[in-house]
């Protein structure tokens, strides 16, 4: 029996939901069970180690300079090969191919060294970053392989016999030269690959330190407060802002401590945006902003500030009244410190829902523990697109952690489409963020004729499971663990003929879309209600509750949309070019005009702004993405959630192309009308209102 048809036999005999036997004893299917279940060690003597994700050579942390050297070795002939062919499909599938190899060990790597608990591999896997990524910037200045290009996309009786996806991706290659700087003289093309090397220093210099904790000495802080910060000796070390505490004084020290200014990281996220914007000068762009944004929905920086503006103007009154509420909720509970500040918001905004709602995570964890998540998603990728995740057990050396799960993604008509790592439980030295990362894109492969299927990871930080009770999910853990899959699932659905645009390698103000709109199926009650039962009587969760947390989330919805805003203009300013303020006289600027809340004077928020380094100049692009999805799901799904007709056409119109099609006209294929500045304003603007039926349903109760 082949592995497709033996997985399509699996499929086919293991779709059943969890069933209740008895009053207080439930049953799981293979995918709940493999995540309810504690993790138990395998150890077989016997067993070969297979490496990282299969890969043979990773089986030490000396395998990376292997693996690097192979791939590398790969290059230099590929390099030849697309050097030479003649114009036409070839060509793209030999620049392709030359990426493919290189992505393959550089992306693996990006992930080990940030996620694997022995220091060996990760410093082994940062060196591979570097060396592979200095490749890089090299191979996007090479005058004879850009010639090549140039050749074919010269070419009108060429390119006019191009298929679309092939014709965008070599253009898609081309932008990568441009923006290198391949079109300057040699003396300037040297400084941009220069510039490039830096700035991956800067980068990482940058993404490091926004994270590391501050300190104080303890004398400096009441002694009754010192058991909510961490000692260390004669200081106190304070690694976050305690956003959640209710004692008004432990979140102001936390804010004031947390955001006090770093003089070395300050100068190193200045010479970060200085190096922006002179290599975005130098290959020809007004700014960094206009160099990053080239090729999104939005396209330019002027698009993204009207947006800002728009939805700035049409939330003002709510956003007003917002602030308000948690002016007086602060006299209420602290009459002598009524001033709002920054620090209040996240905690306030809190009080509020559950004061008017009564959304305390201990009522909901109990019907959602991560088995039934698991087969509440298996469940609904099956109806909406024909697709069941089947567990499987990792060979020997594969995974980086014992509870480590791997599930296989099969179709019921196409077969095994690819692989989802789930790394989900907190260890120690594991970031503390909910991320997805592509392993290995898919492709077609001429060669052999088959598919190469993509491989992610997906990395979130839960409390593993216990002898008496499996890993239970607030409601906040439940969404973001659907936010993540969304990503996955657009790695997995999609069939691109070339892996450079694989999955989630879109456009940046389109890529959150797949993984927001699954926040709008893990919040209605017709998918809730078809997993989330209480893991220890099977009693579902009542309609009410879920209907409650759904209205909870509107309120003080407006500020905090309107803190998003602020952090998405402050990375405009900060990347619309030079400034002759320095980045925390533009924090206070910005502060006081879209946000609302007083700038704390010795703060220096922006140095824990890591989002600077993966998004640079693109946060907005969480707004953007989230407005287009609310169309999606109220054009598309709120009738009908599990319909599979509508889980087809979104799969074929936006899922199914990763970056080979132009955002907007993905979204336009899907929404059958090409939506506005205004529609997408309105769209965010709408999701505040208010559900009646709601409140005739806490009444009825």
């Amino acid at each position: 029996m082949s592995a497709g048809i033996r997985l399509l036999f699996l499929v086919k005999h293991s779709r059943f939901l969890w069933t209740q036997v008895g009053r207080s004893v439930t049953t799981w299917s293979p995918v709940g069970a493999a995540f309810n279940a504690k993790p138990h060690r395998r150890i077989d003597l016997f067993e070969k180690n297979v490496g990282l994700f299969g890969v043979a050579e990773l089986n030490c942390p000396a395998g990376f300079q292997v693996a690097t050297a192979e791939a590398l070795k790969n290059t230099e002939r590929l390099l030849k090969k697309a050097c030479t062919c003649p114009p036409g499909v070839q060509t793209v599938e030999s620049f392709d191919q030359l990426s493919d190899g290189l992505c393959k060990v550089a992306d693996l790597a990006d992930f080990v060294k940030v996620a694997h608990p022995d220091p060996a591999f990760r410093e082994a896997a940062e060196r591979t970053c570097v060396e592979i990524g200095t490749v890089v910037e090299k191979l996007n200045t090479n005058v004879e392989l850009c010639q090549s290009l140039k050749r074919l996309l010269g070419n009108p009786e060429v390119v006019a016999k191009l298929d679309p996806d092939t014709r965008r991706v070599a253009e898609l290659f081309m932008f990568d030269f441009e923006i290198s700087g391949i079109h300057l003289d040699d003396k300037l093309r040297k400084q941009a690959v220069a510039l490039h090397v830096k700035l991956l220093d800067l980068n990482n210099d940058f993404l490091v330190g926004s994270h590391m904790p501050n300190r104080i000495a303890r004398t400096a802080i009441p002694e009754h407060l010192h058991i909510h910060f961490a000692n260390e000796g004669s200081f106190i070390q304070v690694g976050g802002l305690h956003a959640d505490s209710p004692d008004d004084l432990v979140r102001e020290i936390a804010y004031r401590i947390y955001l006090y200014p770093n003089a070395d990281l300050m100068e190193c996220l200045e010479e970060l945006l200085r190096c922006r914007h002179k290599l975005a000068k130098l290959v020809g762009y007004e700014s960094y902003g206009h160099r990053a944004l080239k090729g999104t929905m939005a396209k330019t920086p002027e698009t993204v500030m009207s947006f800002l503006q728009l939805l700035t103007d049409k939330l003002a009154d709510r956003t007003t009244k917002d602030f308000q509420m948690m002016k007086d909720m602060k006299k209420k509970l602290n009459p002598r410190n009524s001033e709002l500040m920054p620090w209040d918001h996240p905690y306030l905004s809190g009080v509020l829902r559950a004061e008017r709602y009564n959304i305390e995570p201990s009522l909901y964890s109990p019907y959602l523990s991560l088995g039934a998540c698991m087969e509440g998603l298996n469940n609904l990728f099956s109806q909406l697109y024909g697709v069941s995740l089947m567990s499987e057990h990792p060979r020997a050396g594969e995974v980086w952690s014992d509870d480590v799960r791997k599930l296989a993604v099969v179709h019921e008509t196409e077969g095994l489409l690819g692989y989802i790592y789930c790394d989900f439980f907190h260890r120690q030295d594991k970031p503390h963020q909910d991320c997805h990362f592509t392993i290995r894109g898919g492709r077609w492969c001429e060669d052999s004729g088959q598919y190469q299927l993509p491989v992610v990871v997906l990395m979130l930080s839960l409390p593993a499971p216990s002898r008496l009770a499996p890993t239970l999910l607030t409601p906040g853990m439940m969404e973001n663990l659907f936010h993540e899959m969304g990503h996955a699932m657009h790695s997995m659905l999609g069939r691109t003929r070339y892996q450079h645009v694989t999955g989630t390698r879109c456009a940046t103000d389109f890529a959150e879309v797949p993984s927001i709109l699954m926040e709008y199926f893990a919040t209605d009650y017709r998918v809730i209600s078809q997993f989330a039962r209480h893991y220890e009587t099977g009693q579902p969760l009542p309609e009410s509750m879920v209907a409650r947390l759904c209205e909870s989330k509107k309120v003080c919805g407006a500020a905090d949309t309107q803190l998003q805003i602020f952090y998405a203009v402050l990375d405009q300013i900060y990347h619309g070019g030079l400034q002759n303020r320095s980045t925390t006289e533009i924090i206070r600027d910005m502060q006081h005009k879209f946000y609302g809340l007083p700038y704390v004077p010795n703060t220096a928020w922006q140095l824990r702004f890591s989002h600077l380094i993966g998004y640079g100049a693109k946060y907005y692009s969480y707004l953007m993405s989230r407005a287009v999805a609310s169309m999606v799901w109220k054009q598309c799904f709120v009738q009908d959630p599990l319909n599979r007709e509508m889980g087809e056409h979104y799969r074929r119109e936006m899922l199914a192309h990763g970056g080979a099609k132009e955002p907007m006209l993905m979204v336009e294929g899907m929404l059958q009308r090409r939506p506005t500045l205004e529609d997408f304003v309105d769209a965010l603007v709408s999701e505040l209102k208010p559900n009646f039926e709601t409140f005739i349903m806490d009444s009825e109760g």
